[in-house]
């Protein structure tokens, strides 16, 4: 009896969490609020997180929020032609290296939360089911007022995933397209890969 008690519990805990996993693949504003709620909430457990330490709150990025993410969508986006035209080689490390710069910079961003007492809502976007991109825009709601940061989603085979954020009023695809463009005319690919690696070094330290 125990034993079987005991399987239909594990059946019952394996039809929960793929029921949670399938919700999550089919709403993009619920994958949005568990990159998000997780990645705050795991910051604000987080003794050091909390105390500012960045190396820490880009570590929670990383394993919280980052898996939720296309930065690789991102990055073809961001480059444009200069995608197409790059290496193999070039293409991994244009987007290794722009990846730790989105990363820092969402990790910045979630720093400023660590020690703020917030609320989330999250607006669920009306779309068909044949739908293949979205946008949730959501609301840090604070004492500081009510900040909305906009999250634009693609369609995979995983799930849905975020590929670009509008959070200050500028979607980052637009903003780094220009920068990108400036440093491709100027030194070409090896020159914006370059230019990648010195900032993220120089944020490093």
């Amino acid at each position: 009896m125990k034993r079987y008690l005991s399987v239909c519990f594990a059946f019952l805990v394996a039809v929960l969490s793929f029921s949670d996993a399938a919700f999550a693949q089919s709403n993009p504003d619920a994958v949005v609020k568990s990159a998000v709620e997780g990645t705050v909430n795991a910051m604000k457990a987080d003794p050091q997180a909390r105390g500012g330490d960045m190396a820490k709150i880009t570590q929670l990025v990383e394993t919280r929020f980052l898996p939720a993410t296309d930065f690789q969508r991102t990055t073809r986006i961001a480059l444009g032609k200069a995608w197409g035209s790059a290496t193999p080689e070039q293409q991994k490390q244009l987007y290794d290296q722009f990846q730790t710069l989105l990363v820092r910079t969402y990790a910045a961003s979630l720093a400023q939360l660590r020690d703020q007492d917030v609320k989330f809502r999250f607006d669920a976007p009306t779309i068909d089911a044949s739908a293949k991109d979205a946008v949730v825009e959501s609301h840090v709601i604070s004492t500081g007022g009510d900040n909305p940061v906009r999250y634009r989603l693609g369609k995979t085979a995983q799930g849905w995933k975020i590929y670009d954020i509008d959070m200050m009023g500028a979607w980052l695809i637009q903003v780094y397209q220009q920068q990108f463009a400036g440093q491709l005319q100027k030194g070409g690919v090896d020159g914006l890969i370059k230019y990648l690696s010195e900032h993220n070094a120089r944020s490093a330290g």
